[in-house]
């Protein structure tokens, strides 16, 4: 079964509460490769861990997100691209043993290696095998290459353990050409007007995909204080970005932040740092943007549809492309996912797990609430410190 899936009617929004939909979850099966426990999904014949959301002795991580990237663990796993984020986001002293993509390494009998996931730097899937059988553990992907991490790479398998953050058809990212001439469009313009352009956007991997992809001619690029040290990881992983400046960097003023574009976490947005920015345009780029009434209820001048994970198409074509048989969905829309995939005629369920507390929970959205998943908040980043902001809550003063 190659490229994209087939089935009977796609699935809607409405289906999400259509009480005839099947339970997503089933019962491991005696030979299964990976099951789900309380502290996440388990190997058995490997003992350890893939993405485990409670301390476990042994964890294989997909990526840095803190949804997936928990501390506590005695022993990491990770691709050699994702040392620096987990280094600076679990601490410098955590035992991790990395891997290049394609590599193997034997545990208990597991052959492990690690595959490109496309979502951020460093993103892996897992591929596992053992007694002639092959699973894949997704993590987090995008199927568009955006020159800041290795593009994804579909892996053969009989079972792919593959998210649904967006796994609804509504959900259709633009090419990149698109999206990046909007962006600049919008900035070109307030910087004409003599505004600061300030973009809402996750500090780790969006941000360096909005510096990787606009054009730095058209003026100056701030960033605020979450984002810095990531794009430093990014810069040391050989990722070209153009050069970026603090609010509190010498030579940094009234004029110079009139003209430019200024990336912030969510967390940011109604806070006394932006005090200093003036009159300034916002905007809030995400896949949920993707959704009417979302750019309202942000309460933001413009919003961009941009996601690191992957939309609608995308999802059909990774599924498609690793000829599983089998196929078991973490989170998002998850009962759709399953439902859709059984039409088409695949061995589908679904694994509760405690994935997407670091997705673009932006927005309310048919993720909330499926199996994968509790109910999306308005903003992810309301419901605690964001996971990107230094100790000292933004990085920078506060104060105008």
């Amino acid at each position: 079964m190659a490229g994209a899936l087939r089935g009977g009617a796609r699935p809607t929004i409405a289906a999400m509460a259509d009480e005839t939909l099947p339970p997503a979850a089933a019962p491991p099966r005696p030979d299964d490769l990976v099951i789900a426990r309380p502290e996440g999904l388990y190997c058995p014949p490997g003992d350890f861990y893939i993405d485990p959301w409670k301390p476990v002795e042994r964890a294989v991580v997909t990526h840095g997100h803190s949804d997936h990237a928990r501390p506590g663990h005695a022993h990491y796993l990770a691709h050699a691209d994702s040392e620096g984020v987990l280094r600076q986001r679990l601490g410098a002293d955590i035992t991790l043993q990395t891997l290049a993509y394609g590599e193997a390494i034997e545990h208990r009998g597991v052959r492990v290696s690690l595959h490109p996931a496309g979502h951020v730097l460093g993103s892996a899937q897992v591929r596992l095998e053992h007694g002639g059988r092959v699973w894949v553990a997704s993590g987090d992907y995008k199927t568009e290459p955006d020159g800041t991490c290795a593009p994804f790479e579909p892996v053969p398998c009989d079972t792919f353990i593959t998210e649904s953050t967006f796994g609804l058809p509504i959900y259709r990212w633009p090419a990149q050409p698109q999206l990046f001439a909007e962006i600049d469009a919008w900035w070109r313009r307030n910087a004409e007007e003599g505004r600061a352009s300030v973009l809402f956007c996750y500090a780790f991997g969006k941000a360096q995909r909005i510096l990787h992809g606009v054009d730095a001619s058209i003026g100056p690029v701030v960033v605020h204080g979450a984002v810095e040290p990531l794009n430093a990881v990014y810069r040391a992983a050989g990722v070209a970005l153009p050069p970026t400046l603090r609010v509190t960097d010498p030579g940094v003023d009234a004029a110079l932040l009139k003209r430019a574009l200024v990336l912030a976490p969510p967390s940011a947005q109604g806070t006394p740092w932006l005090r200093r920015f003036g009159q300034y345009a916002d905007a809030f780029a995400s896949g949920w943007m993707q959704l009417r009434g979302t750019r309202r209820r942000r309460g933001v001048d413009r919003g961009f549809v941009m996601s690191d994970h992957a939309d609608w198409p995308g999802l059909e074509r990774a599924i498609g492309a690793t000829g599983a048989q089998r196929v078991i969905v973490t989170h998002g829309s998850v009962a759709v996912m399953v439902r859709w995939l059984r039409e088409c005629g695949l061995d589908a369920q679904g694994f509760a797990t405690e994935y997407g507390e670091e997705d673009e929970a932006s927005a309310p959205s048919p993720a909330g609430g499926g199996l994968g998943r509790g109910p999306a908040a308005d903003d992810a980043d309301a419901a605690g410190p964001h996971p990107d902001l230094p100790p000292a809550g933004e990085g920078e003063s506060a104060s105008p």
